[in-house]
């Protein structure tokens, strides 16, 4: 028996890549229903909140949790928004620098307005119910991010 790859995933820098994620995607069963692919991809930002330049952020998850959250959202969303077919989640949990990969989101549709429309769907859930945190180590000291 295959193994079921999974489609919500929590990684460490460089364990997953981009192109690993839409070739898994490009492989779903219903991708002959899609015209559609979007893809988010959430880089670390060279300047803080506060306008000062950041060195690092560094990701803590509750791991069980966030992975049940992510899962809970892919489904959701995929029942919510007719013509969606398959979404991908990786969320990257690890000490990062300007410019690193954060977060991958991948959705296939019917067509690119339900696609777009359920990548930032599961970016806005994904902030605000999953427990993921985010501490901003910039040169002016530390501080825990709060999402809105």
């Amino acid at each position: 028996m295959a193994m079921k790859t999974p489609k919500v995933m929590l990684s460490k820098k460089g364990e997953v890549r981009l192109e690993e994620l839409l070739n898994m995607l490009r492989s779903s069963e219903d991708l002959r229903k899609c015209g559609a692919i979007v893809i988010f991809t959430g880089i670390v930002r060279g300047v803080g909140k506060d306008g000062s330049k950041v060195k690092l952020l560094s990701y803590e998850a509750y791991e069980e949790e966030a992975l049940r959250s992510l899962s809970k959202i892919r489904r959701e969303v995929l029942r919510e928004i007719e013509g969606v077919h398959e979404i991908i989640i990786n969320h990257v949990i690890d000490d990062l620098k300007v410019g690193e990969d954060t977060l991958h989101i991948l959705v296939a549709a019917e067509h690119r307005e339900e696609a777009f429309k359920a990548a930032k769907l599961v970016i806005e859930r994904l902030k605000k119910e999953t427990p993921i945190w985010k501490k901003e180590i910039t040169e002016k000291g530390s501080y825990w991010v709060q999402e809105k």
